[in-house]
């Protein structure tokens, strides 16, 4: 059994691997994410986000940290720590690799594609290739069916894959290839994604389009066939709304007017079929 260690808080920490991250600045960034919330504990899930930003997963340091921080004991935060898949008990590598194994994305071919890349990187689910860049692990549904088969790189989306375009994106990512989300930022590390998680932003949260084609279909059909709510249905608030409110506000955001998502603009000459 490892000996015990001493984290910032000066208390052994037990079953420790005698290596922890955790230090003074993370121990005041904890309790600046206490002082956000009207009751301390509120914030346990971005503090376990912010232990797994600098230690590569929930360690027991993390957990005694947590505990000490917000006057818990260490079984209460394990128990939401055990409890959330996204906190990791084992180390994570530089880029986890989600592959959505849900009903949709599964016959959609995400089975197919889960196969693929267990073989190319030579790995199991929840395991990490060798030279610690790539953490692949199957995912339940993540509310992209418009876009199956879905992928999520350190929690951005990755729409419409393939087994093939699977293989070439984890590719690139262990080459270093810059590897932008075509609904999101350009790619982090694992434990930058997670530092933004806890709730120290990173200052690119409108980079890169967040609408595709498919999401804006059906405002591109109500534009085209004038459909619009109808009034005095929410409240007796219809009819107000109707008067003061322009068809062309009441129709939302054109995408071609949102700064960063000009290429994800739907245009009326779409050849996909609507019902």
């Amino acid at each position: 059994m490892a000996e015990n260690h001493t984290t910032a808080t000066d208390k052994p920490v037990p079953y420790s691997t005698g290596d922890s991250k955790i230090t003074e600045t993370t121990i005041a960034e904890m309790r600046e994410l206490a002082a956000r919330y009207p009751v301390g504990r509120s914030a346990l899930l971005p503090m376990l986000h912010l232990v797994q930003s600098v230690e590569g997963r929930v360690t027991p340091e993390g957990i005694e940290a947590c505990a000490e921080v917000l006057g818990l004991t260490g079984a209460e935060v394990s128990a939401v720590a055990t409890f959330y898949t996204m906190y990791k008990r084992r180390p994570v590598g530089e880029y986890h690799v989600g592959v959505c194994t849900n009903t949709l994305c599964a016959v959609m071919g995400g089975d197919l594609i889960f196969e693929r890349l267990k073989q190319h990187l030579d790995v199991g689910n929840d395991e990490t290739t060798e030279d610690g860049k790539i953490t692949l692990e199957h995912l339940e549904c993540n509310a992209a069916c418009d876009y199956a088969p879905v992928m999520m790189v350190n929690w951005e989306f990755f729409d419409d894959m393939t087994p093939e375009t699977a293989t070439q994106l984890v590719d690139d990512l262990r080459e270093g290839t810059e590897v932008k989300s075509p609904r999101g930022a350009t790619i982090c590390t694992w434990r930058e994604a997670e530092r933004v998680l806890a709730g120290f932003p990173d200052g690119r949260a409108d980079e890169g389009p967040t609408g595709g084609k498919a999401t804006l279909a059906g405002l591109r059909l109500a534009r085209e066939r004038n459909w619009t709510a109808p009034a005095g249905q929410h409240g007796g608030g219809g009819a107000a709304a109707e008067q003061t409110v322009s068809p062309e506000a009441a129709a939302g955001p054109r995408p071609e007017d949102q700064p960063g998502k000009e290429s994800q603009a739907v245009h009326s000459d779409d050849t996909r079929k609507e019902d």
